[in-house]
């Protein structure tokens, strides 16, 4: 059996949020943990709209490691707009870091994995919760989900599994700026059966136990406070109400 001093996980998008707690989580577990994020976070330079900047990480860390035992793919941007008035580059810019660019972190990890091995990416409530003015992100985490399920399937014969989670509202630095919009948090929170917002520990913690889980793959956990068992806040009221 490995033990956790030998296991070694890279966290993309790992400078700041989620990310950042699920580094310390590793850690904290004992695993040789590596953060990467945008070039100029601190974090090991990184881009996942740039396939080659990810095949030379991943090679970089068997190379000084050894081995590579979990990829988390972290990394996320969202915006807001209407369908009818969105830019293509926006929902481009979008598009290509929470879809695109997950496919690319999967495709390289997939490729150097061993048996045991694990991707865990960050998918979200909104996979399954359609959000007005949020197409993009909506989209975009819907289509990770999807992606997380085929890559299971074509990767298990080698004994590597595949999964996701899906948080609910987490502040961090990605929902920090709509949580300054006046009802915005208070409408997720009524809409929470829970009644309170996620911490970045507890998306941690089920990082780990995915990492770990030797017969889950294919799996999409829902962790958002009981949120997806209503409906999701109407963002548009509240940003006209703040800005007209």
């Amino acid at each position: 059996m490995v033990e956790a001093s030998d296991r070694v996980a890279v966290v993309v998008g790992g400078a700041s949020g989620i990310g950042a707690a699920i580094v310390t989580g590793f850690a904290d577990a004992g695993w040789r943990t590596l953060a990467t994020d945008l070039p100029g976070t601190g974090a090991v330079p990184v881009d996942v709209t740039d396939e080659e900047s990810v095949a030379a990480l991943l090679d970089g860390v068997v190379a000084e490691h050894g081995r590579v035992d979990v990829v988390v793919n972290s990394a996320g941007v969202s915006t807001l707009g209407n369908v009818v008035d969105l830019a293509v580059e926006e929902w481009r810019r979008v598009v290509d870091v929470c879809l695109t660019g997950a496919f690319v972190v999967i495709k390289h990890a997939g490729q150097r994995l061993g048996p045991g091995g694990s991707v865990i990416s960050l998918s979200s409530l909104n996979a399954r919760q359609p959000g007005a003015g949020l197409a993009a992100y909506c989209a975009a985490k819907a289509g990770l989900s999807m992606l997380t399920e085929v890559a299971a399937l074509e990767l298990a014969p080698r004994g590597i599994r595949v999964n996701a989670i899906a948080p609910g509202l987490v502040v961090t630095p990605l929902t920090a700026p709509a949580m300054d919009i006046p009802g915005i948090e208070d409408d997720y929170l009524e809409n929470t059966p829970l009644g309170r917002s996620g911490r970045p520990e507890e998306i941690a913690e089920a990082a780990l136990y995915l990492a770990t889980a030797g017969w889950v793959t294919g799996e999409v956990l829902d962790i958002n406070g009981g949120a997806h068992l209503m409906r999701y806040p109407d963002l548009n009221k509240h940003v006209l109400a703040a800005f007209g």
